[in-house]
């Protein structure tokens, strides 16, 4: 096997191969895929199609690709009961968390604001209608989306097994006989262990520690419940789900967080093996997790 990463959308993009010679060219298919996602749906930069749909008034005509982006939203909203909500990009702005999290400007208020849920918005084919106003945040679903999107791409145009990790976002396609072996720990001072993952199974971690900054006194966190508008309270660390996609993966991890005390109900619920870091550093595990 080989490997090569590299920085994007604030954390790191990594690609493991089973044939060394398709790595540049993995590489390359990857970084393309990526750029054209960042371009459809970005958040952070103003030329975006995603924002650029939200300063329309009425319906607008997307791309097929930001229509699948919304739509991968939407479903996980639906599924989650409401937990993973993309309309809480307005409480994300308010909360200080508008652009890129290096950049994040530490002064000023927290604000809470009321965002619209999930339901307002409408999607009829390439049609997409959003409520006046409205920010969408596809962050809890677009990155693990690209990288399922990216492991079938790599694994059927250069015929190899493949790895792609986006952060906590880990999405494998193509043979890989002895499995994929994934160190599974959020932060340095997290307890660890190491999974043998099957070839074509994915694994999504979601945190509510690594993605934090500080707006006045307060220390905030991205996952955000709906409910409230607030950042979810800190019950768990982070949540690990395997699952056949990395979609479904992070949609169940970031539901976990929101959910709090009902997390290990709502796993068992959905049959995945999960494993779940407390507060403390204890370690809850369930699904069959190894």
């Amino acid at each position: 096997m080989k490997a090569e990463e590299w920085p994007v959308w604030g954390t790191t993009a990594r690609v493991v191969v089973t044939e060394p010679s398709t790595l540049p060219a993995a590489r390359v298919l990857i970084e393309s895929m990526l750029s054209e996602i960042d371009l459809a749906c970005s958040r952070f930069r103003p030329d975006s199609e995603l924002m650029a749909a939200g300063r329309s008034s009425g319906p607008v005509q997307v791309s097929p690709l930001l229509a699948t982006l919304v739509e991968v939203a939407l479903r996980a909203a639906e599924d989650s009961d409401g937990a993973v909500d993309p309309t809480v990009g307005n409480a994300l702005c308010a909360l200080g968390y508008d652009r890129d999290l290096s950049i994040v400007d530490v002064d000023g208020l927290a604000v809470t604001v009321k965002i619209a849920g999930w339901r307002s918005v409408t999607l009829s084919g390439n049609t997409l209608t959003l409520p006046k106003d409205t920010v969408l945040d596809l962050g809890a679903t677009a990155k693990a989306f690209a990288a399922d999107c990216c492991a079938r791409l790599v694994a059927d145009a250069l015929d190899t097994g493949v790895l792609v990790s986006l952060g906590g976002d880990i999405a494998t396609a193509g043979p890989a006989p002895h499995g994929w072996q994934v160190l599974v720990q959020d932060r340095d001072d997290d307890p660890s262990c190491v999974v043998t993952m099957p070839a074509g199974k994915a694994i999504a971690t979601s945190s509510t520690r690594s993605r934090q900054w500080r707006r006045g006194d307060r220390l905030l966190h991205h996952i955000l419940d709906p409910r409230t508008c607030q950042p979810a309270p800190r019950m768990w660390r982070c949540v690990t789900v395997v699952a056949d996609n990395c979609t479904d993966a992070n949609t169940l991890t970031t539901a976990a967080l929101v959910n709090g005390n009902q997390a290990l109900t709502m796993l068992r619920e959905h049959n995945v093996p999960a494993r779940l870091v407390a507060a403390d550093g204890s370690v809850r595990t369930l699904g069959g997790w190894p």
